[in-house]
């Protein structure tokens, strides 16, 4: 495939708010692509740093996207980039990644040569704070098929996307890469990590810190695991994480598909007020989650798909 061919393909989605420094950062350097996109297309969530304005200003060539309130979720400001984009392949990006020139070029290359089997390619990201035994890990090195991917900077087809439904805005943030990914596991393709495709992600390494993102994390690993996860293993997960984060032996040598759920236990015991406070926050997210059970078994489909995994971080 030429590249003239290939820049014709691929339609760059960005979603942001009030990050207008690293958005200009991020744009330019999709300028210097060796291949250049169809589009991109930036979803402004109402930012008020000027964020929409220097994107009119310095980058022309940007579709902008402007939502008329800054209380949308990302799930739902990355489909409204989803459902505007025109091309064959959606590159899903943060805003505050950093591509590197042939990031482009490298995964419309893999995706040709994975073929129609393969739906998303997830990249290899490089975050401030990284461990070392993270960095060494074979997870981390390795190619292989997963269960989720890395939302900060992926390449997915377009129509996969569209069959399987985008985000689910129920989530509002977090999780929602894993919950569409077992969705695509169910249409029966895959899920790829390619770890020679690097990009720069300037968040930290692991999961957010605060009970906000305590809270959205573990209400919405209920949601996803009453849409797609078999009875059985339901019912042993909570068993499983207390033993994996409490009493059970940790390996750094093994890194799994999830990577902000990485630090989950170490989150709850940090949230101010220790571990009584943190395990209050998860009380009440579970009990929000419960109070979606009736939409969960709406959308239940449990997934048995070879590569389908639960995070237990």
């Amino acid at each position: 495939m030429s590249k003239a061919q290939q820049s014709s393909e691929l339609s760059l989605v960005i979603s942001v708010w009030n990050r207008k420094d690293d958005l200009r950062e991020n744009l330019t350097a999709i300028r210097e692509q060796t291949v250049p996109p169809l589009e991109t297309i930036v979803v402004d969530n109402d930012s008020q740093d000027g964020t929409p304005e220097m994107v009119l200003e310095e980058f022309p060539e940007v579709k902008l996207i402007r939502m008329p309130h800054s209380q949308f979720g990302a799930c739902t400001t990355f489909n409204v980039g989803f459902a505007s984009a025109r091309g064959k392949w959606i590159g899903i990006l943060d805003d505050d990644v950093v591509l590197p020139p042939n990031w482009i070029e490298d995964m419309l290359a893999e995706a040709e040569r994975e073929g129609p089997g393969t739906a998303v390619l997830s990249s290899r990201v490089e975050e401030p704070e990284m461990p070392e035994w993270f960095l060494k890990s074979e997870g981390h090195l390795t190619p292989r098929y997963m269960a989720t991917f890395r939302g900060c900077a992926s390449l997915a087809e377009a129509a996969t996307l569209r069959a399987c439904g985008f985000y689910d805005e129920t989530l509002f943030i977090f999780g929602n890469e894993r919950d569409l990914s077992a969705r695509i596991l169910n249409a029966g393709k895959r899920v790829k990590y390619l770890p020679s495709v690097r990009v720069w992600h300037k968040a930290p390494f692991g999961m957010r810190t605060g009970k906000r993102s305590l809270y959205y994390h573990v209400r919405n690993f209920w949601i996803y695991a009453f849409k797609y996860v078999a009875l059985e293993d339901l019912l042993k997960f909570p068993f499983l994480f207390l033993w994996k984060g409490l009493g059970g032996k940790k390996s750094k040598s093994a890194v799994g598909d999830a990577v902000g759920t990485i630090g989950l236990m170490e989150q709850i015991k940090g949230v101010p007020g220790g571990v009584p406070a943190g395990l209050w926050v998860c009380f009440k997210a579970t009990c929000s989650a419960l109070g979606k059970l009736r939409y969960c078994l709406r959308q239940r489909q449990v997934c048995t798909h070879e590569d389908f995994d639960l995070p237990l971080h």
